[in-house]
């Protein structure tokens, strides 16, 4: 059941925030009675222990269900979750962290409107668009977890293209986002880039729709960067790679508990950014005494047709072997190729559903890796 929430809440004081850890400037948040600065106790609780299939399933359960504001309510919540120690609107993509960005907005005043260039007002921006989700259905239509002020003109550049990395920019903002060509392994159509101070930011979010739309995605009509709320296999490796490169900042966490008191739910990725790498890069089975371990992150895990075993670390993928069994030992025939250096791209379509070992070593190294693979 949804529960909507039509009433404001009074802001009571301001919180400075520290400099964020990549030299982000530093923000202040409203903060609501009811937040605090900590994880409430026992929240990840039934979460413990688990990865996989099994943790996402956990998470969905723990942040489903959480009330939603309407989408008119937006613009009072925006100045509770992003405004800036001088009480501008936090827009990201038009700050630039740890310098002046070429302008800022007002709360109220400034929101649009009409725009025929950057800097003419702010809007609500779906980082998550939702023709990828259906139109104005709630709770997606209001979730805060993808939603920000940003700078209309923008915005509408923007429009629902995937996030992407551009090689040859159309289109540049004052901030330095791009638009343009996709050169991440595994699309070329035009993709927005924003600058590197927000990747881990909107990385997260997109990885929150991922578990809290879980299992409730029936009739979205998802895009060239998600089936439903799951990120197709480029996306995920995308996501990943950003949520790495720009770890969670004082901002991710101060706006996380902000939202928490508005919602009654919480970003599992921000507050355990080791989600990311349990739930869809399995790290392996426990290493015995003396193992020498080979790195690899493996994805998607449940597998469908296809599992890419990236190794993360330099080898030659002809000292690469791969053997596979089930829980009971009983081997099993994999059909893998060496698509590049570090990846392999395993043929799973054959197998039954269940649950699998996965074997891979390298013999020039004779460091080994076993994960657990389902199906």
């Amino acid at each position: 059941m949804i529960t909507y929430n039509y009433a404001e809440t009074m802001c009571l004081s301001k919180k400075l925030q520290k400099i964020r850890n990549i030299g982000l400037a530093s923000v202040s948040f409203f903060l609501l009675l009811n937040v605090t600065a900590q994880i409430p106790p026992g929240y990840y609780d039934s979460a413990a222990g688990l990865n996989g299939i099994q943790l996402q399933d956990a998470l969905h359960d723990i942040i489903d269900d959480h009330t939603a504001v309407t989408y008119t309510n937006l613009w009072v919540r925006f100045e509770q979750t992003d405004q800036t120690t001088d009480g501008k609107v936090w827009d990201m993509y038009s700050d630039i962290p740890g310098s002046t960005p070429p302008y800022v907005f007002e709360f109220f005043s400034d929101q649009c409107g009409n725009y025929s260039k950057e800097g003419d007002c702010y809007n609500r921006e779906h980082s998550f668009p939702k023709s990828w989700f259906g139109g104005e259905n709630y709770p997606m239509y209001s979730d805060l977890f993808h939603l920000y002020p940003t700078d209309g003109y923008v915005n509408n550049k923007r429009a629902n293209y995937p996030y992407g990395d551009v090689g040859s920019a159309s289109w540049t903002s004052l901030n330095g986002s791009k638009l343009g060509g996709c050169i991440s392994s595994g699309y070329s159509g035009l993709v927005f880039e924003p600058i590197d101070g927000y990747k881990g930011d909107l990385a997260r979010g997109f990885l929150y729709m991922a578990v809290r739309y879980y299992g409730e995605d029936t009739g979205w009509p998802g895009s060239d960067m998600f089936n439903g709320s799951q990120p197709k296999s480029w996306a995920l490796e995308l996501l990943n790679e950003w949520h790495l490169a720009d770890p969670v900042s004082t901002k991710e966490s101060d706006r996380n508990n902000v939202v928490y008191g508005i919602q009654g739910n919480r970003n599992p990725f921000i507050d355990h950014p080791e989600y990311v790498e349990l739930i869809w890069f399995n790290p392996g089975l426990e290493a015995s005494p003396g193992m020498l371990v080979l790195p690899v992150t493996a994805y998607p895990n449940p597998i469908t047709n296809r599992l890419y075993i990236r190794i993360r670390e330099t080898v030659d993928v002809k000292d690469i072997f791969l053997t596979g069994t089930t829980v009971s030992g009983c081997p099993i025939k994999l059909s893998y190729t060496g698509e590049s250096q570090n990846l392999l791209v395993v043929d799973t379509d054959c197998l039954n559903h269940g649950m699998y070992f996965f074997h891979i070593s390298d013999a020039s190294t004779g460091k080994t890796t076993t994960l657990k693979i389902v199906k």
